[in-house]
């Protein structure tokens, strides 16, 4: 599958966010290499019974694909929700 251009908001904030990734979905029991961490979305497919496969997926449904990026995506934005509330917390008590 070829990968596709991503554009942060903040330049530079790429290298970040695959660390935050491998670091999300490893807490979520995944076994994510710390140095691909894209690759995680096949491991998450397959627990999910979706035929993703390195290369061409074009016979894949977006419902499918969006089953896939949901549950990483997912698990991400969850993780920097509790991140922000323990953050105004601690604002808070200060």
């Amino acid at each position: 599958m070829a990968r596709r251009s991503r554009r942060y908001a903040v330049p530079g904030s790429a290298q970040g966010m695959q660390t935050f990734k491998a670091e999300v979905m490893r807490q979520e029991g995944y076994n994510v290499d710390p140095q691909h961490p894209d690759d995680v979305k096949y491991e998450v497919a397959k627990e999910l019974g979706i035929p993703l496969q390195a290369g061409n997926n074009g016979g894949l449904t977006t419902e499918s694909a969006g089953q896939i990026g949901g549950r990483i995506g997912g698990s991400m934005v969850r993780e920097m929700i509790r991140l922000a509330q323990e953050q105004l917390a601690n604002q808070a008590k200060e």
